[in-house]
Order: structure tokens, then sequence, then C-alpha cells
């Protein structure tokens, strides 16, 4: 395959980050300046424990008075090192940047509260912006090919020596974490900061992914003839035929592809159904579409 040279995609990611690092470098310091405002004006003063090495200093701070931002550091440059015994350099590179700003912004935006005061708001409101933000300062560091560090690196050792994906290493991680901070802070806090961690992660992906404003079809009908002319002369948008061959049966069949604008989503739902009542069809977000006519 393409990618089985290693040397050759290596190349092509060099390519890619010299291209965009001046861009790639300001998303990055914008993403660390909102996530450590989000978590200095929201999540660190109202004791939400949303995960990661950020929500172990909020523990750390409430038991042992230590400062958040020297908690991060110095638990983001020992898993660094962690990382590059068993993750080796490449992994362990897209990590360090991160791992040493993020407490430097940390620091810095700790008086934010001086500037910014939330007086009496209620708590499910700081739980929703702390991860609205958070979450999209996260995301513009991810999009820019960084990483925070912090229980990023475990994860990846734990989704890599332990045989699972990524996603239940970030449950199994994360959610110790979470779940300690009842002990410290009691059941109500839990909730917000289950909240919280939703909002987190749903921001991140939006800001990785963006909106989708289109909606890719699969179709698999009979009336394949009938279809294909509905979506290019009523509709206006292109298909593309692909060959196919069922699973079960082994019969050869057309799958009728086709990406056409989310507010036309409910004229080529119906628009199948009407034609054939039997047809298969799967849909799915469309984020970004390039090419064609």
């Amino acid at each position: 395959m393409f990618f089985k040279k290693k040397g050759l995609g290596d190349n092509i990611l060099k390519q890619i980050y010299k291209k965009y690092r001046l861009r790639r470098y300001i998303q990055l310091i914008v993403g660390l300046f909102i996530a450590s405002i989000a978590f200095n004006l929201f999540l660190l003063p109202n004791n939400i424990v949303f995960g990661g090495v950020s929500g172990i200093s909020i523990i750390v701070k409430q038991i042992f008075g230590i400062n958040p931002s020297i908690f991060i550091l110095i638990v983001s440059g020992l898993l660094l090192i962690v990382s590059y015994i068993f993750l080796g350099k490449e992994a362990t590179s897209a990590s360090a940047v991160g791992s040493f700003l993020f407490p430097i912004f940390v620091n810095l935006t700790s008086n934010i509260q001086s500037v910014i005061s939330l007086g009496e708001t209620e708590m499910l409101l700081v739980a929703i912006f702390g991860g609205v933000l958070y979450g999209l300062g996260v995301g513009l560091v991810f999009k820019a090919g960084f990483t925070t560090g912090g229980t990023d690196i475990i994860n990846q050792i734990i989704s890599k020596y332990f045989h699972t994906s990524m996603g239940n290493a970030m449950l199994m991680s994360d959610g110790l974490i979470v779940l300690s901070g009842v002990f410290v802070f009691g059941v109500n806090k839990l909730m917000y900061a289950i909240i919280t961690i939703y909002i987190i992660g749903m921001l991140t992906d939006k800001v990785l992914l963006g909106i989708s404003d289109s909606k890719a079809f699969y179709i698999i009908t009979e009336e394949s003839t009938k279809v294909r002319d509905y979506v290019l002369n009523y509709l206006n948008h292109g298909v593309t035929i692909l060959d196919a061959r069922g699973g079960f049966t082994k019969e050869k069949q057309n799958v009728l592809l086709c990406v056409v604008p989310t507010k036309e989503y409910f004229k080529l739902k119906e628009g199948i159904h009407e034609i054939d009542s039997k047809a298969f069809f799967v849909v799915t977000d469309a984020y970004e579409v390039f090419g064609g006519e």
C-alpha cells in the first residue's frame, strides 16, 4: 500500500507541518489560552473534577494546597519521560510542546477572577460554559496537531499495551479521576463534572470536524434508475454508482452515493421512500466535501 513506506508518510507529514507551521502555533497558543481561562475561571474555583491531570490538580489543591500549575507541570514532565520509554520519540514529540506550555498558561491566567467576576452564577451555567470554553480550547490544540499531554499519554499507553481503543482507555483513566472527586467534593459536583465532560467532548469534536452542513446517502434499491434520475434531475445533485456484492446472498448490486445539503435531507429521504418503500439507505454527516460540480 501507499503508506507502507514509513519514510514517505513521514515526509508528507513534515511538509504539512512546515507549510502550516505559523498557523499551527498561533492556533496552539490561542487554544491553550482559552483552555486555561476556562480552567481558572469556571472549573478550578468550583471544584469541577473533569478528568485529566488538570482534574487531578483540583483534588490535590483541595487536599494539599499545591498550586495547580506547578502540579500540572511536574506530572506532565514525568509523563513525557514515561511516554518516551513506552511510546517512543515520535509520539512524545507531539505532546511535549503542549505539556510544557499549558501549565504556563494556567499560571498566567490564575488571577483571571480579579478581572472577570462570575458572582453568584448558577452552577449549571458554570459547568456548561466551562465545558464549552475548555472544549473549544482543546479542540484548537488538537486541530493544530498538538496535545496537552497529561493523561493523553496514559491513554495511548493503555491502548497500545492492553489492546483496547482510545475511547475505552479515556473512559478508564478519566472515569477513575472523576469518580475520585466524589470522595473530596461529593456527589453533587460529580453530576456537574459529567455535564462538563460531555460538553468538552462534544465541542472538541465540533472544532476538529466542523458543523456538518451536508449529508451523505448510501442507497441500495431495486429502483436505482428512478432514484438516480430523481437526484440528478429534481434535486440537481451528482450521484456516484458503486459496485457492491451482498455479504449473504453474494449477489451483485449497485450502491448509490450522493451528498446533499442538510436542508435537502428531507426531500431526498422522503423521495427515496416514495420511489421504493423497501429501499435500504444509510445517512451520515459529511463535514467536508471537495470537488465535483
